[in-house]
Order: structure tokens, then sequence, then C-alpha cells
């Protein structure tokens, strides 16, 4: 566990031409796999390599060493989960987008359409995946964002298309920044000021001026409307947590 911070690693079964010279095997094609979950991670390693046999995969478990593995060189393709340790996977898609705006980010996350994908759409991500599809629909994606393409399902187009469309007002979540959001989804699960302080390795302090925040943009006054407010919008998979079940 200690060691997880700072690990990387990168698979190569041959000497890679240039990246952009990939062909359906796979040679000259780099993937870069961020994930803090190893099984995981060797899971969506298996995969690809089953569908790009010569690929060059990188793999990295939080941001930093994302960072690390994205300066060093490049990529045709980032596959990011969202929840990670420290720094979530927001903020390395925005710098990614920043430092390699044609790199094409696909999304592989735990949680529902409803709680993050247009939002990832919004913040230049190329598409969104739960990690219960992955499989053939991960390396259709693959292939679809290496096009120049956007991979979208179709329950998330409609979704999109509702977004884009609508002429009502934002719903208030939207109007929270991305870490903001993720604060606000914390509390939600019922997580205590402390608890998500030490999650996201911040100071308490930082974290109550995040939530202070979040109240005055919500126009809410505690905790339990917060609560109320992601329940009724679906931004959370389950009931908030008791305090017995999250000590």
């Amino acid at each position: 566990m200690a060691n997880r911070a700072t690990e990387t690693q990168s698979t190569k079964s041959q000497a890679i031409p240039p990246a952009r010279e990939a062909d359906q095997k796979g040679v000259g094609l780099r993937i870069l796999v961020v994930d803090d979950h190893p099984l995981v991670r060797r899971g969506l390693v298996e995969t690809l390599h089953e569908a790009f046999l010569n690929a060059e995969i990188g793999e990295a478990c939080d941001v930093n060493s994302a960072l690390q593995l994205v300066w060093a060189q490049s990529w045709d393709v980032v596959l990011l989960d969202i929840s990670l340790p420290g720094r979530s996977g927001f903020e390395l898609l925005k710098e990614v987008k920043q430092e390699c705006p044609k790199t094409p980010v696909l999304i592989l996350s735990t949680h529902s359409e409803d709680q993050f994908a247009i939002r990832s759409l919004r913040s230049g991500a190329s598409g969104y995946l739960t990690k219960e599809t992955v499989g053939d629909e991960l390396i259709a994606a693959v292939k679809r964002v290496l096009a120049g393409g956007k991979y979208i399902r179709a329950s998330l187009a409609e979704k999109l298309a509702a977004h884009l469309d609508s002429n009502a007002s934002k719903p208030l979540h939207q109007e929270l920044s991305d870490r903001e959001y993720q604060v606000m989804r914390m509390i939600a699960f019922g997580q205590t000021v402390k608890e998500i302080a030490a999650e996201l390795s911040l100071s308490i302090k930082t974290v109550s001026t995040y939530r202070s925040r979040i109240l005055v943009k919500m126009v809410m006054k505690n905790n339990a409307e917060l609560m109320r407010y992601a329940m009724e919008h679906h931004l959370v998979d389950t009931p908030a947590p008791t305090s017995s079940q999250t000590s």
C-alpha cells in the first residue's frame, strides 16, 4: 500500500514505431491505463492486449504517476478512472487536455452515467463507460476514439441531448466545480468533514471551506438538505450510509 502513490509500470512487447502508425494489431499504439486498483488495471491491460497484441500499455495508479507518463511520452488514448486517491480523475482529465489537447480520454467509472457522464464530456472526455460494461464495448470505444470520434452510448446520448436542448435553468449541482461536486456527493453519502479530508488528502479546514461554498451555491442550510437533493437527482448510487456504516 505504501508504494501505490509512486507505482507506475509500462509493458511493451517490442520496439514501438511512431504512435500514429498503429495498425489493427496495435503496432505503434500506446494506451495509458489510470486506475488505483491493481486487479482492475490487470483486467483492463489483458483485455486491451487481446485486441491490440503489440500495443504498448502504460499503467498508473494516481494523478501524479499518470502525469509523469504523460510528460515522458505521447499516448494515443488514455483510459481514466474518476475516483483516484488524492487528486481526482477530473483534475487529471483537465491537465491531459491542456498538455495534449488532441489525446482522447475515455472515462471508466463505477458511477452511473447520471452522476458523472455529462460533466466528463463537458471537461473534454471522448467517451464514458461504466466498469460493468467493459470488454467488447471497451475495445469498440477505444477504436472509435482512435478514429477521431466520440464514444457515447445510446442512453447517454439521450441524456446529453436533453441536457443541451433544455431551456430550463441549470440544476443547482451543475454550478459546482468538479471538486465541490465530489465533496457534495461524499457529504450526501453521510461522510464527515474529517473522513472526506482523509480520503482526499486535504485539510479539514479546506473541506469545510468547500462545504460552505457548496451550501451557498446550492442555497441550502445543512447536510440533510444536500442529502435529500442528491437522492432526488440520482447523484448517489445508494442511500447515504448511516454513521455505523461509515465508521
